[in-house]
C-alpha cells in the first residue's frame, strides 16, 4: 500500500486498514481525553472488538465508494487519522476529519496530510466541495480549516451531542475552483 510523506519530520499518510487495529487503540488509549474533549471517537474505539469494528465500517465505505480513512504515522507509530466521513461522488460532495493524540499537534501534520487529500479528491476524482465541520470550541480544528483555505458558511446551534451536552458546530468547505487557484499561488500555509 502507499505511504506518502508528510514532510521532513518523518511524517506519513498511509491507509489505515483493519489489521491496524491494535495500533488504533492504543493511538486513542494515548490521547483518550484530548481527542475526546470534541469528538466521540474515543468513545467508540473502547476494546481491540470496538477498534477493529470501526476500522471494518470504514473499509466498507471504501468498498462502496462512500468514504474513507487515513493514519498520520509519525516516527513509525500511528499519531492520529484523516477520514473522509461522508463521499457523495454523483453530488461531488465530501465530508473531511481528522483526530490527533497530543504529542503529535501544533507539527501542521493534519494540514499537510489534508492537503494530500484534497488535491486527490479534487484532482483524481472529482469532487466540488469539501466540507469541515468542527466544534466551536475546537480552536486546533477551526485553524486546520482556515490553514486549508476553506471558508466559514456558519453556525449549526446545539446540533451535536457530545457527552451530554449539546454543542455548536461550525461549517467550513473549500471548492474545487478556490483549492486550485490557491494551489497555483502558492497560498498554502502550514503553520
Amino acid at each position: 500500500m502507499y505511504a506518502i510523506s508528510l514532510g521532513e519530520d518523518g511524517a506519513e499518510l498511509r491507509p489505515l486498514e483493519v489489521w491496524h487495529a491494535p495500533e488504533l487503540l492504543a493511538n486513542m488509549d494515548r490521547g483518550r481525553d484530548f481527542i475526546g474533549r470534541h469528538i466521540g471517537l474515543p468513545d467508540v474505539v473502547t476494546d481491540l472488538e470496538a477498534a477493529r469494528a470501526y476500522l471494518r465500517s470504514y473499509a466498507d465505505k471504501r468498498a462502496a465508494d462512500a468514504g474513507s480513512l487515513h493514519g498520520i504515522w509519525l516516527d513509525g507509530k500511528l499519531a492520529g487519522g484523516l477520514l473522509f466521513r461522508v463521499w457523495d461522488t454523483p453530488g461531488g460532495v465530501c465530508e473531511a476529519g481528522c483526530w490527533l493524540e497530543p504529542e503529535a499537534s501544533g507539527r501542521g501534520l493534519v494540514t499537510r496530510g489534508m492537503r494530500v487529500l484534497l488535491d486527490w479528491a479534487f484532482d483524481e476524482r472529482g469532487m466540488h466541495r469539501v466540507e469541515w465541520f468542527a466544534s466551536v470550541a475546537n480552536e486546533g480544528s477551526l485553524n486546520v480549516a482556515r490553514r486549508l483555505g476553506m471558508t466559514r458558511e456558519g453556525v449549526l446551534r446545539e446540533n451535536y451531542p457530545h457527552r451530554g451536552v449539546r454543542t455548536d458546530t461550525e461549517i467550513w468547505a473549500v471548492l474545487a475552483p478556490e483549492w486550485r487557484e490557491a494551489r497555483a499561488r502558492g497560498g498554502h500555509n502550514d503553520h
